[in-house]
């Protein structure tokens, strides 16, 4: 798991929760990027103005513009705020559609206990597939 938190911090109080391991994309500029040797999925929250733009936060845009890391990406979760309407959790899908990876889930802010029971089920049943896969 992969994932990018603003300073409000939701999506990273949402992983923490999941109780997984998990790496974070740095919010400032020029410090490293995490390494995805390894199938990942990417957990991003959606930044867009009342049209939709600048969704995908630039640190993920830089993050999955090298080919290396981008080819280990399997799903994408987003997050939101519902109050923005069409517009919730819009980086999930820029991203699906963009990298060609199925939009796993979306949750609201740092997500409910049924979201983390949700996103652990389906994290656990991918994981699996991916094994079967590799074998």
């Amino acid at each position: 798991m992969i994932y990018f938190s603003s300073a409000s911090g939701n999506t990273q109080r949402f992983v923490e929760r999941l109780g997984i391991d998990a790496t974070r994309i740095p919010r400032e500029e020029d410090a490293c990027f995490p390494i995805a040797e390894r199938p990942f999925v990417l957990i991003c929250p959606t930044f867009a103005d009342g049209q939709g733009r600048g969704a995908v936060p630039k640190q993920v845009i830089r993050f999955l513009n090298a080919p290396e890391r981008r080819a280990n990406l399997v799903g994408v979760i987003g997050s939101g705020n519902r109050n923005f309407g069409s517009t919730y959790a819009l980086a999930g899908r820029v991203i699906s559609e963009k990298c060609k990876v199925p939009l796993l889930y979306s949750f609201e802010l740092a997500g409910t206990e049924t979201d983390i029971a949700r996103v652990r089920a389906g994290l656990e049943t991918l994981g699996r597939e991916l094994c079967s896969t590799v074998r």
